[in-house]
């Protein structure tokens, strides 16, 4: 007659010595409410930064993120006219997302995990206003920098004949879309971001890998950034080829309300559902 096993039951250890108790903690993945609270504190550095310091580090971030349009085009431009080609000229894509998210500036769509979870464990007036009021700020200086590095490509003899050509085609196929199209490819793309966001901190060294690796699959699947897409909305504006009203109607808005819904909606509370139970909220 077989004998039943309590699950709460754990089996003896096999480790040894005290080192060998650590090598295996530190194989061992992060318990998620551990990735939570590391998020937590992140959102609440960055609610307390100053507004001065969050406008220039979007403009920053704004500016930079112009190179995974420019990456592309430059991959684009220089491969040959082949079914493979798009898959590798999509890796020009992440080259934007390295230099803002290795260099710390601040990029509206990580945000919408970054700074949600805080006013998730402490639900509060004071923090609901902080956030919408950085949301606010980092948003429009990223398109602020957008506007300066595509009026930049615009304007400055920078691009060769064929790089223009590529910039123009990426700019004009991602401000093409309509509304509804544009709005349910800016959600996986906020769920993408959002999901990077939540994995750096177990990438352990190699977060450059899996920041290619997550932004790179938003190129390929030819997701909608709001922010990388406001550098291309901001190109064929000032190119003449793109009015204002489709802008902000039929591109901006749509896409930025898609990246919320996927990195807010969608990532953060999922996040936020599987650790609720195992997060003590501060006491009142």
């Amino acid at each position: 007659m077989s004998q039943s096993v309590d699950p709460t039951t754990t089996a003896e250890p096999l480790t040894e010595t005290p080192h060998e108790q650590r090598l295996v903690e530190e194989a061992s993945a992060m318990p998620s409410r551990l990735l939570f609270e590391t998020i937590r504190q992140s959102g609440e550095e960055e609610l307390s930064r100053p507004n001065v310091a969050l406008w220039f580090s979007g403009i920053a971030a704004g500016i930079l993120i112009s190179f995974s349009v420019l990456g592309e085009a430059l991959l684009r431009s220089h491969l040959p006219d082949a079914e493979w080609a798009y898959i590798i000229e999509n890796f020009g894509y992440s080259l934007g997302f390295v230099l803002v998210i290795l260099g710390r500036m601040q990029l509206f769509t990580e945000n919408t995990i970054t700074t949600v979870v805080p006013v998730l464990i402490n639900p509060c007036d004071n923090l609901y206003k902080r956030t919408a009021e950085l949301w606010g700020i980092v948003l429009l200086a990223n398109v602020v920098g957008a506007f300066i590095a595509g009026g930049f490509l615009q304007v400055a003899p920078v691009l060769s004949d064929e790089v223009a050509t590529a910039v123009a085609e990426l700019s004009a196929h991602a401000t093409g879309m309509g509304m509804i199209e544009g709005f349910a490819r800016g959600i996986p793309a906020g769920v993408l971001i959002a999901a990077l966001v939540w994995m750096m901190p177990m990438a352990r060294g190699g977060e450059l890998w899996l920041i290619l690796l997550i932004t790179w699959l938003i190129a390929l699947g030819d997701f909608t950034h709001i922010i990388a897409g406001s550098v291309e909305m901001a190109y064929a504006m000032l190119g003449g080829d793109l009015g204002v009203l489709r802008a902000v109607f039929w591109f901006f808005l749509p896409v930025l309300l898609g990246n919320v819904v996927g990195g807010t909606v969608v990532f953060t509370m999922l996040a936020w559902a599987q650790t609720r139970a195992e997060v003590a909220k501060p006491a009142d």
